[in-house]
């Protein structure tokens, strides 16, 4: 499916303010980046690079006042998920060497905590897929959703205490519970079509049978159309903004919508437009 998405953060700068910007997704596994408007308001210079994790980055200034980032994108999602059950395990002494690091505790995520509930929740499960698609389902029913009830400073370890919390807490401890039983997982931010209630969306990504496969622990069935933006760790890695000094985010808008009336309606105009035969200017452009 093709899905419009995008966002609009409006900010108020005390002082002229750094930020490292992560909001530009990029072609790869089940996406294609179709087209794509990015707009700072005031106009500031702009410089992007590529972090460790493969992500786009945005480094800018923000001056004093109101500091307003819209960024939307047209992009083919692919409809569904791969899922494999059974798929096995996939041995440390084996892992890639830039996926060896996953499989360790990290800011949020403290794998070397968790051993005991990862080993209770799998017991009994094969290793490998059979074990995360465990630890997910877990989290779905035992974890509650509810808004407001963690902050930026919420672990996994807290999660599995409260047993509350949004996107990225059930990711976190999703990841953690991997890690636990040498499961390489890592951290995914980006848009899902439909979610509900909207807003920027988080999910985990295990590897197992040397590929890394989707999970998401706020869903009931495993779902497609998903647009990735940035890979990492945990949250500390994933910011779509992180600022270096004194500013308000005032306002966030995020919306996701099926682009297929923009497709129609772009097909119908290339239907009713004249053919080269009897366009101006066509026998110019057959003859040479």
């Amino acid at each position: 499916m093709q899905l419009n998405a995008g966002c609009k953060l409006s900010f108020e700068a005390l002082s002229p303010t750094p930020l490292v910007l992560m909001l530009r997704p990029r072609s790869g596994a089940g996406q294609w980046i179709i087209r794509e408007e990015y707009q700072i308001t005031p106009a500031v210079i702009v410089t992007e690079f590529t972090d460790m994790y493969g992500n786009l980055c945005q480094r800018v200034v923000a001056p004093v006042g109101p500091f307003s980032i819209f960024f939307s994108a047209t992009v083919q999602t692919a409809d569904l998920i791969d899922v494999a059950p059974g798929a096995p395990y996939t041995p440390v002494e084996e892992l890639p060497d830039d996926v060896l690091h996953y499989t360790l505790p990290s800011r949020y995520c403290q794998s070397d905590q968790l051993g005991d509930l990862a080993t209770q929740i799998t017991k009994d499960t094969e290793p490998g897929y059979d074990q995360v698609e465990a630890i997910r389902k877990w989290i779905h029913e035992n974890i509650t959703y509810q808004y407001g009830t963690s902050d930026a400073s919420t672990s996994a370890i807290d999660t599995a205490d409260k047993r509350i919390g949004v996107c990225r807490d059930f990711t976190h401890l999703g990841i953690s519970l991997c890690r636990a039983l040498n499961i390489p997982a890592r951290m995914v931010v980006g848009y899902l079509y439909q979610l509900d209630p909207m807003d920027l969306h988080a999910w985990f990504e295990a590897y197992v049978d040397g590929r890394w496969f989707t999970f998401d622990a706020t869903q009931e069935q495993p779902r497609g159309n998903r647009i990735t933006v940035a890979y990492g760790r945990d949250a500390a890695d994933v910011a779509f903004t992180t600022q270096f000094g004194p500013m308000n985010l005032n306002d966030m808008q995020v919306w996701v919508d099926s682009a297929q009336n923009d497709v129609e309606e772009s097909e119908k105009k290339a239907e009713e437009a004249p053919t080269l035969s009897t366009s101006a200017g066509s026998t110019n452009q057959i003859n040479h």
